[in-house]
């Protein structure tokens, strides 16, 4: 296959980076095209294309430029594993997307009266009082309980059927690397632990990576939480924490 060659404006027009950003990667060493015109012109070739979208596909992340050039720059780096590790979680985006619509489209029906309303339909089988009696004993004090307990008041049947969809994808993600035998500090499942933790940080409270390892620690402790871990795959609750640990230990910024 002959590659092609691409000016820096060309590049810019099909990625939809800006030229100063380019030259940005360029400077720092995380894209620097290799060859050049008679002009002196950079040139980038399909390869370079193909090292800008993973850029951008771990930019998407929340990964920083320093951490993707050491990752895509390590000997041994597997560029087609990477990838079908980022197809597979365009995938679980793609099924939460799925169950919100479907969720949305129940509640309509409900609405317009085309069809009864199914309780058990709308929540799932979820009851968001599970462990309600506990969770106030342990954290009923904390400034966390408390902003969850405003935040979830406000929830709706819809965003109830929402979050349940989120961490089972989620879990279903994590199970299929645990029964896959990959690491727990593999990239891939770190990477799920720190989605893990902005599920938290998105519908329940502030949730930082130290708080996150503390939640672990109770995840693996407590016999209730840890089998509603496990439920999702045998061992998935330590595995998990593991994780966690490993994403909380990472320096700040990564």
């Amino acid at each position: 296959m002959v590659s092609k060659t691409y000016r820096v404006k060309q590049v810019a027009q099909i990625s939809g980076v800006t030229v100063r950003t380019l030259h940005h990667y360029d400077h720092i060493g995380l894209l620097s095209p290799h060859q050049r015109s008679e002009a002196a012109y950079r040139l980038y070739t399909d390869d370079d294309l193909l090292r800008l979208q993973q850029i951008l596909l771990c930019r998407e992340m929340g990964l920083p430029l320093e951490r993707i050039r050491q990752m895509l720059d390590e000997p041994g780096y597997d560029r087609i594993g990477a990838l079908a590790d980022h197809r597979e979680r365009l995938e679980a985006e793609l099924e939460v997307s799925h169950a919100r619509l479907r969720s949305v489209d129940t509640a309509l029906a409900a609405l317009k009266g085309v069809e009864d309303m199914n309780a058990k339909e709308i929540f799932d089988g979820f009851d968001p009082k599970d462990h309600e009696a506990e969770v106030k004993e342990r954290f009923g004090d904390t400034d966390a309980y408390k902003e969850a307990a405003l935040r979830t008041k406000r929830y709706t049947a819809e965003d109830w059927k929402t979050i349940r969809a989120e961490n089972d994808v989620l879990m279903k993600r994590v199970a299929e690397h645990l029964a896959g035998g990959s690491g727990a500090s593999s990239e891939p499942v770190v990477a799920l632990a720190e989605s893990h933790r902005r599920h938290i940080d998105r519908w329940y409270y502030p949730c930082s990576r130290e708080m996150h390892a503390g939640l672990a620690q109770m995840y693996v402790a407590d016999e209730r939480f840890r089998a509603s871990f496990d439920k999702h795959g045998d061992g998935l609750a330590g595995f998990l924490a593991e994780a966690i640990r490993t994403n909380a230990a990472r320096p700040s910024g990564e």
